[in-house]
């Protein structure tokens, strides 16, 4: 039963980086697109993830779930060392929420709707920099429970090159994904040619800051190279993900709007397994020669086996109603955006 809830774990990480990343990249989107631009790309966006945005933080719900029931331990540590970049993902969750609500829904629209588009935007790029610079912090090497300082304790854990690097590089993919959605979602010919430049943009953004999460990995010593290079299952997920940019980038020039998304999806999948598949299952790696391993560092038997189950049935209750809440909201009424 331990592997169903570790399998559970990576699928709810990845479906909110898709998923939940999608939506923050449509703020990101938002930023980098010209005054006259925004409102085109603002009602699209309403459109698209009005509906359904609340629903994929239940992957990061899950997640959370899995961590504290099932690995207190890790749960513990990243909860206490990571608590800051933590506190600063979930108030930009808070006010990304907020502010999509009331610049749509507000009773009175003022000036006030300018402020609410700003703490839309900015917060659409604060969550996922410091999502990414957590994900960067438990691999990096960098936390040290035998830390005697609030700085190297709290502040030094995650504030370095690596994770910094790690979390632009999350910014540039959700804006990536973000793109790549909103082509399809575009009834305009001209915004679609807008949302396809900005998937090209942001893809090249991605790959800029990818080889800065490589320069910096050098830097601060995290054997990324090894990690992605060193085992033919890592390797082999790099050079899938490489072919498959060269022939998203042909389909990008088609208007292959299904396939170009399935493809990003692709994308991420392959860039999270080479980089995970290495250190499994260590979830976090501390400083020093101890690590937290999702294998070692468990709840007790009784506790996973209830978990497990839990996740199995729920999974069966809850996520037919969530594929037909996405599906029903595909279903958009010609001339949505007159």
């Amino acid at each position: 039963m331990e592997y169903v809830v570790i399998t559970f774990l990576c699928l709810s990480i990845l479906l909110y980086l898709l998923l939940g990343g999608a939506d923050f990249g449509a703020g990101i989107v938002e930023l980098f697109t010209s005054h006259k631009n925004r409102s085109r790309t603002r009602e699209t966006m309403h459109h698209t993830i009005g509906p359904v945005w609340e629903a994929n933080h239940m992957w990061l719900i899950i997640a959370v779930v899995i961590l504290f029931v099932g690995f207190p331990a890790i749960y513990s540590v990243m909860s206490v060392y990571l608590h800051i970049p933590l506190v600063i993902m979930l108030l930009g969750i808070i006010a990304r929420g907020t502010a999509f609500v009331f610049r749509h829904y507000d009773a009175v629209v003022d000036e006030m709707q300018v402020v609410y588009n700003r703490i839309f935007a900015y917060s659409s790029v604060v969550t996922p920099l410091f999502l990414g610079i957590i994900a960067g912090s438990v691999i990096a090497g960098k936390i040290d429970p035998q830390a005697d300082s609030f700085l190297e304790a709290y502040v030094f854990s995650w504030l370095h090159l690596f994770s910094v690097a790690v979390g632009l590089f999350t910014v540039a993919l959700c804006g990536f994904l973000a793109s790549v959605y909103l082509i399809g979602e575009a009834e305009e010919q001209q915004d679609r040619r807008r949302f396809t430049n900005k998937a090209r943009g942001m893809n090249m953004a991605a790959v800029t800051c990818g080889a800065l999460v490589f320069i910096a990995a050098a830097v601060e010593g995290v054997p990324l190279v090894r990690w992605v290079f060193g085992n033919a299952v890592s390797l082999t997920a790099v050079i899938a993900a490489t072919l498959s940019l060269i022939l998203l980038w042909f389909w990008l020039s088609q208007g292959k709007t299904k396939k170009i998304r399935v493809l990003a999806g692709f994308q991420v999948t392959m860039i999270l397994l080479a980089v995970g598949y290495a250190h499994f299952p260590d979830f976090i790696i501390l400083r020093g020669a101890s690590n937290l391993s999702l294998l070692e560092n468990q709840a007790p038997p009784s506790t996973m086996a209830a978990l497990g189950w839990a996740l199995l049935l729920g999974s069966v209750l809850i996520l037919p109603f969530l594929f037909y809440l996405f599906y029903g909201f595909q279903k958009k009424a010609p001339g949505y955006l007159h």
